[in-house]
């Protein structure tokens, strides 16, 4: 009950004096900022974003299945997309230190090498539709194409090569991701797995 007459205490004292905005805490108790609009005093909270997904239906049990199965596809990549989105920062940070395309070159060389070690046996066992969409993922996290990505670190030979291998094995370095049109239901799913939701 002491407590309680603190914070009515507390509040009725915000139109005299205290700032708004101003944090107060009180035994545990955080007062929230205020401001003062005709006379009430409103307090100011800032309140994080909720998305709400429609259920989802099926009309066979094999859209289900498929629908389960980019679950599991998109589980498999978005790790990866992760990776290379922080290891991209990294390498931007690390850019702005190197002053000469040859000490640029060797940089990207050796980052080259050290995710050759240690992620090479771990992608290869992706499948052709994670690949897809670890392509499409890699377009979402950095706003560049895999294509793109190639090419300003490694040159045009090197984007045009594996752009390549990629078209033998049916996908494209190109693709790029489209949260409104054909990658909807994958950026719903990006979204709940970002919020711990599947």
């Amino acid at each position: 009950m002491q407590k309680f007459k603190y914070i009515l205490f507390l509040l009725t004292l915000l139109p005299f004096g205290l700032q708004a905005q101003q944090i107060v805490t009180i035994e545990g108790y955080t007062v929230l900022p205020a401001t003062i609009i005709d006379g009430d005093t409103i307090p100011n909270a800032v309140i994080q974003g909720v998305t709400v997904f429609s259920s989802r239906k099926f009309n066979s049990k094999r859209d289900y299945r498929e629908y389960q199965r980019l679950i599991r596809n998109l589980k498999a990549a978005y790790p990866y997309a992760q990776i290379a989105k922080n290891k991209m920062n990294e390498m931007e940070q690390h850019f702005q230190t190197l002053k000469t395309k040859r000490e640029r070159d060797a940089y990207v060389k050796v980052v080259e090498n050290q995710m050759r070690t240690e992620f090479e046996g771990q992608l290869v066992k992706l499948t052709i539709t994670q690949g897809r969409i670890l392509i499409k993922l890699i377009d979402r996290e950095l706003g560049h194409s895999s294509y793109d990505l190639v090419k300003n670190l490694k040159g045009g030979t090197s984007a045009f090569f594996w752009q390549t291998i990629a078209r033998i094995f049916g996908s494209n370095l190109k693709t790029k991701f489209d949260p409104q049109g054909e990658d909807k239901v994958l950026n719903e799913l990006i979204v709940q797995l970002e919020m711990g939701m599947i």
